[in-house]
């Protein structure tokens, strides 16, 4: 979904110079220790905090860790709120604008503090693949890890998905600011979530779009690059995922 967004926010400028990415899962009713829920793969969450974070800084594509380069983040009648690198959610972007753009970047949102609770965590090596010897047993920290937030974090409570992302760019020689903010909750009338709605919604209208001759990009083509954003904007407001825009 952000891909595509991506797209239709640059293409309100004539150059963009950034483009800043923050999406989120949350809890309605946050519990400690982490004050998070699990709404997808364990496995896949592990991944997004230990593997490096693909970005452009200053027009060159390169690297940074995960878990790193926390900032704090407010939106309207939510508690205090921060964002750090995680890997995977630039996706081919970083790819699609290079040499177009002089920075880019996603970064997950949590409630603050939940970033160096989970780091201190990794850090101790509880996220390693790597075999141990324990009592006699061979064990694997991650294994045990994911089991153990499988037992004792919550998960399939209301929930929240934030997204925002912020442009800078220039539009008649002058240097302009926009942004897109989606606050999603759990629709209570049919029991799906909010992380339901902007994964599996975003899905569907594609294939429905590819289905109906509106995607006309053959193979392996990325998204952001095949999709009219102006259709799929107004197939999500269709199903009740507003964007809010400001500049």
């Amino acid at each position: 979904m952000v891909s595509v967004l991506a797209m239709h926010g640059a293409a309100k400028f004539d150059t963009v110079d950034e483009i800043h990415i923050r999406v989120g899962g949350l809890p309605q009713h946050p519990l400690p220790p982490l004050n998070y829920q699990l709404v997808f793969s364990v496995e896949g969450l592990i991944n997004e905090y230990i593997e490096t974070a693909r970005v452009i800084r200053n027009g060159n594509l390169t690297t940074v860790e995960s878990m790193t380069e926390i900032e704090s983040l407010s939106f309207d009648g939510f508690p205090p709120l921060e964002a750090f690198q995680t890997s995977g959610g630039t996706s081919t972007l970083p790819d699609t604008f290079l040499g177009k753009i002089s920075e880019l970047d996603y970064k997950t949102i949590r409630y603050a503090g939940h970033c160096d609770k989970f780091k201190t965590m990794i850090d101790l090596g509880l996220c390693s693949s790597e075999e141990m010897l324990v009592d006699f047993q061979k064990v694997t920290p991650r294994k045990v890890f994911g089991d153990l937030l499988q037992r004792h974090l919550p998960a399939d409570g209301p929930d929240y998905v934030l997204v925002r992302l912020d442009f800078v760019g220039r539009k008649g020689g002058e240097i302009k600011r926009l942004r897109y903010d989606i606050v999603d909750k759990q629709d209570e009338a049919t029991s799906m979530s909010a992380m339901m709605r902007t994964t599996a919604f975003p899905a569907s209208i594609i294939a429905q779009m590819m289905a109906s001759g509106d995607v006309l990009e053959r193979g392996a083509t990325p998204q952001e690059k095949a999709i009219d954003p102006d259709k799929f904007v107004a197939e999500l407001e269709r199903r009740n995922i507003q964007i809010k825009i400001s500049e």
